[in-house]
């Protein structure tokens, strides 16, 4: 962690969640921190909004990419003290998603002085990984 940063934890990083129109409507929920190891896990209840076609139960694509640069940006907020801007980020689809609430994983590969890369893994309700993705994030001066 850098010099003057404050880490933030579960209650600091929902009330960021919850600030933001967009996360809040999406109700990302965070569940697990650890500054220690670098990981954060946040989950995703499933929404009809989030449909690919209407009445499949089956997430759009769109969404998934949201929460993985979203939890991606936390896993970093929450070890420079707040909201980050993503420089770039990818996502791999690997299965559908369907009828299922989702968890996501962030870890932290690096924190520099200027860029943080993260890594996230998103998982359905019986534990399949159903998308991966990794974002590099802004980190500010002092941060």
């Amino acid at each position: 962690m850098s010099g003057t940063a404050k880490p933030l934890d579960i209650a600091g990083l929902q009330a960021m969640a919850d600030s933001a129109p967009f996360i809040a409507f999406c109700q990302l929920k965070v569940t697990e921190l650890d500054l220690e190891q670098q990981t954060l896990t946040m989950l995703a209840p499933f929404r009809p909004e989030f449909e690919r076609g209407r009445g499949t139960k089956q997430w759009h694509g769109g969404p998934l990419a949201s929460i993985i640069d979203t939890v991606g940006d936390f896993a970093l907020a929450m070890l420079v003290g707040g909201g980050i801007p993503t420089i770039n980020f990818r996502v791999d689809y690997l299965r559908p998603a369907v009828d299922t609430d989702l968890t996501a994983k962030a870890t932290v590969r690096r924190l520099g002085r200027s860029v943080g890369v993260s890594d996230v893994d998103l998982f359905n309700n019986k534990g399949a990984l159903v998308a991966i993705g990794r974002g590099s994030y802004a980190i500010p001066a002092g941060g």
